[in-house]
């Protein structure tokens, strides 16, 4: 089974992705997980994109498309995977589409968490006061200010591929509103059919 996991920063993709990967035991493939790991190897996409990383440039579509080829080619990636972060873009998906058809695989479900942005700010704010309250440091970028810019480029540049899995019928939509486990329910429920 190969899923994406679509929704704006904050909306609990990664908690929920956890979850579908050890149930369906499939891996969790994280872009940036996977852009640090082709680096350490040493590959030559790796390479590539440490010499664009050392420049502060952003990695192409291209080269990161390369290194989730390489990725999902490996056994463990055999019965499925799970994409967390992956793609961004139409081009990304385009991609990504053009790179599974050569390997003779295609996506079987892209679950959108569905958040209000409202409710997201209320979540992050909340955060920020636990880990006030417990003692812990609150990270620099765990602020109202950069969050909302984060959800800025997510409407801009990710939410488009709402309509763009809509129109193949891969599109299933879980309401990220409800209790995490309310949401882990509804997510084995589209799983399901």
């Amino acid at each position: 089974m190969i899923v994406i996991f679509l929704g704006p920063p904050g909306a609990g993709k990664g908690t929920q992705a956890k979850m579908v990967a050890a149930k369906q035991h499939i891996p969790q493939l994280s872009t940036g997980d996977m852009l640090r790991a082709a680096i350490a190897a040493g590959t030559e996409l790796g390479q590539k994109c440490k010499a664009v990383m050392d420049a502060g440039d952003l990695v192409s579509d291209e080269i990161v498309t390369g290194i989730i080829g390489e990725r999902i080619a490996m056994e463990d990636c055999r019965n499925g995977f799970l994409l967390d972060g992956f793609p961004r873009t139409v081009r990304q998906a385009e991609l990504l589409d053009e790179l599974l058809e050569k390997a003779g695989r295609q996506v079987d479900v892209v679950l959108e968490l569905t958040v209000n942005d409202e409710e997201l700010i209320n979540r992050l704010n909340s955060r920020i006061q636990q880990t006030k309250d417990s003692g812990g440091e609150v990270r620099t970028d765990d602020n109202e200010e950069t969050f909302r810019k984060r959800l800025a480029v997510y409407n801009e540049q990710t939410a488009p591929l709402v309509p763009y899995y809509e129109k193949q019928g891969l599109l299933k939509k879980v309401d990220g509103m409800q209790p995490i486990e309310d949401v882990t329910k509804s997510i084995e429920r589209a799983l399901a059919t």
